[in-house]
């Protein structure tokens, strides 16, 4: 990328349930999230396994990738709801991780402010993602890419996804590609629009996924197991009624903002396909995110 603006904001300091230090004993797995609808499926997976097995999920909370990322590569957690790319990049770069399964498909927009009505609108326009390795970085292109326009055209800053809709809202930003509630947050201020649905742009799109570490899987794969399975189930039970009472109980945002980002999302097929991953690191690759991401047999671990 040609530019690439500095945060406009500080990011906001992690937090966790419970005290980061304290290591998980072997019936309990610290996963790290994001409180963002592309976690639901962990959240939900976190009430079902502590109804129905000894499993606990202790859930970590944060508030930007760089602190969660910071996290899963230390070892401080057992595993993530992620930006696929960001523990790709990891993977590439030493960290044993696996990925396991999809956090959801779909659900990303590319939110402009309202005076845009066009993809060649955004030539000089300031957009933000939430990070460089995302599935909103690949978007922005893919978007970019229907006008002839590259990301040499635009300026793009990195923020926090909780801080997008108040920069658009102010005027520090033009539009913004993120992960959800906060495209429909600014719908519901009304200081932006949709300007394209991730499915218009990339059907059926990779972005977050379900990463445990290699070290957690050795030491403890019936745990791991168990988990997934129940990830991957509570992924199919998570119709939009369900979806939207998982979301009022973790996501601090109003009911009208969820039923419009839910709209956007679906959880039912969770499975990270060869086809399907084969066609994220041809856009890695393409867009520049990396020159040699991890192979499908490397990276994604599908035999739970």
């Amino acid at each position: 990328m040609k530019k690439i603006i500095s945060g406009l904001t500080a990011g906001v300091l992690a937090f966790s349930l419970t005290a980061c230090g304290k290591k998980s004993d072997s019936n309990t797995i610290k996963i790290a999230y994001l409180p963002i609808t592309h976690s639901l499926a962990i959240l939900e997976t976190a009430d079902e396994l502590a109804e129905k097995t000894g499993l606990q999920v202790e859930l970590v909370k944060y508030g930007s990738w760089n602190e969660l990322m910071d996290a899963l590569n230390s070892g401080r957690v057992d595993g993530a709801s992620v930006l696929i790319e960001l523990a790709m990049k990891s993977k590439e770069q030493g960290i044993g991780l696996k990925a396991v399964a999809l956090g959801h498909r779909d659900g990303n927009v590319i939110i402009t402010s309202n005076e845009i009505n066009s993809v060649e609108e955004l030539k000089g326009k300031t957009i933000a993602i939430p990070h460089r390795q995302s599935s909103h970085n690949i978007l922005l292109n893919d978007a970019l890419l229907k006008a002839g326009l590259t990301t040499d055209d635009i300026n793009i800053t990195e923020l926090a996804p909780t801080e997008m809709p108040s920069a658009l809202a102010g005027g520090q930003i033009d539009g913004y590609c993120v992960a959800e509630p906060f495209g429909a947050k600014a719908i519901s201020l009304g200081a932006g629009k949709v300007l394209f649905k991730s499915a218009e742009l990339w059907e059926d799109s990779l972005c977050c996924g379900l990463v445990l570490t290699d070290k957690f899987i050795e030491k403890n794969t019936d745990n791991a197991k168990t988990f997934t399975e129940s990830y991957r189930r509570a992924g199919k039970n998570l119709t939009k009624e369900k979806a939207l009472e998982t979301a009022e109980k973790y996501l601090s945002q109003e009911k009208e903002v969820l039923e419009l980002s839910l709209q956007w999302i679906s959880y039912d097929n969770l499975d990270i396909t060869e086809e399907s991953y084969n066609i994220l690191t041809e856009k890695v690759k393409k867009y520049g995110l990396s020159e040699n991401p991890p192979s499908y047999a490397d990276f994604v671990k599908n035999d739970f």
